[in-house]
């Protein structure tokens, strides 16, 4: 049994925070990057070199990317050899996530209340998502959330009958229905299977994963790449103004489900889909 200090998962989670919004990841910076060298629609072409001056500015100044600083979502892999010491852990990450908003001039966007309202004034809670692993280690995940794309995001519980036909024509309508509203080019999340809510974490994850991977199903691996190209077919384009670059990545993820289900949930983000990992 190792012992971890929750103190330690505090200084992690606030420096993830401001890394996770002054810093896209290089994966997406290439991703776009790659997507402006292979578009020919000069107003596309010109909100892409926009979006990449930005990110470079928000690198090179360590200032964010977005006003919209996101809601920290904190995913956990906790090995069952870790004993978390010192104080309560979803506390830990909460003051984590208080002073990285704070020491990073992180926009405060959280309200405590869905209906009433009333801004917290520190960005808390986060929405914490744990799961147990083998080892002993912990491994943190931060994934600033803004709500221009995540308000995009759906969820329909199939029948089985509604096949892959299905899927496929939901994932379109998605995107077409939330159309420049996601700051496109937008990262598509997809989770397939489960239960309802297990399907939506399943897609929110998928935004976690590297761009450039696959799903280690080939038969999924096809999938994304005919969906992506599908997508980008829609002619939505950077910021809505048409173009060949709607979105830079579809990620799978699938679970088993019920015989009677077939559960698919789609989680879109905007272009700057922010993310830092640390392990412990």
């Amino acid at each position: 049994m190792r012992d971890i200090n929750a103190q330690q998962i505090t200084d992690i989670v606030e420096k993830l925070c401001i890394e996770a919004n002054y810093h896209l990841p290089k994966d997406v910076q290439g991703a776009i990057k790659t997507c402006r060298a292979c578009e020919d629609y000069e107003i596309a072409q010109g909100v892409l070199d926009k979006i990449v001056t930005n990110f470079e500015i928000a690198d090179s100044e360590n200032v964010p990317i977005c006003q919209d600083t996101g809601m920290a979502c904190v995913f956990l892999e906790i090995g069952q050899d870790v004993h978390i010491t010192g104080a309560n852990l979803d506390d830990a990450i909460n003051e984590g996530v208080r002073r990285g908003y704070d020491k990073g001039y992180l926009r405060k966007s959280v309200v405590k209340d869905p209906v009433r309202r009333g801004n917290t004034g520190d960005n808390t809670p986060a929405m914490i998502y744990t799961e147990i692993v083998s080892g002993e280690q912990i491994k943190i995940t931060v994934g600033p959330k803004g709500f221009g794309s995540e308000n995009m995001s759906a969820i329909r519980m199939f029948k089985p009958s509604a096949g892959i036909q299905g899927i496929k024509d939901f994932i379109l309508e998605t995107v077409e229905t939330a159309g420049p509203n996601p700051c496109p080019p937008m990262v598509i999340g997809v989770g397939i299977g489960g239960t309802f809510d297990k399907a939506a974490l399943s897609a929110k994850k998928a935004l976690m994963r590297d761009i450039d991977s696959k799903n280690p199903d080939p038969y999924y691996a096809d999938l994304e790449e005919e969906m992506l190209e599908k997508v980008n077919k829609l002619g939505i384009g950077p910021q809505g103004f048409g173009g060949k670059t709607t979105a830079i990545g579809l990620n799978i993820e699938t679970l088993p489900t019920h015989i009677a289900g077939m559960p698919c949930a789609i989680n879109i983000n905007c272009h700057v889909t922010r993310h830092k990992t640390e392990v412990i």
